[in-house]
């Protein structure tokens, strides 16, 4: 069961597919279907905010 729900967010998965509003929950850092939630989950409304799990930002300056 999920100790974190994200609610309502814009999830953007990477894959080039438009974004879905959706929920996402999360448990021991992993993203779970979003009803297996324990009781008292901490909940985060992520209304108008892009979601967009596990990205990684390669963008750097070093120049070598």
């Amino acid at each position: 069961m999920a100790s974190l729900l994200i609610r309502d967010g814009l999830v953007v998965d990477g894959t080039g597919a438009p974004g879905v509003v959706q929920d996402l929950a999360v448990r021991d850092g992993r993203i779970v279907p979003a009803d297996e939630l324990e009781p008292g989950a901490r909940q985060i409304d992520a209304t108008g905010l892009v979601v967009a799990p596990g990205f990684v930002d390669l963008h750097t300056h070093y120049d070598a």
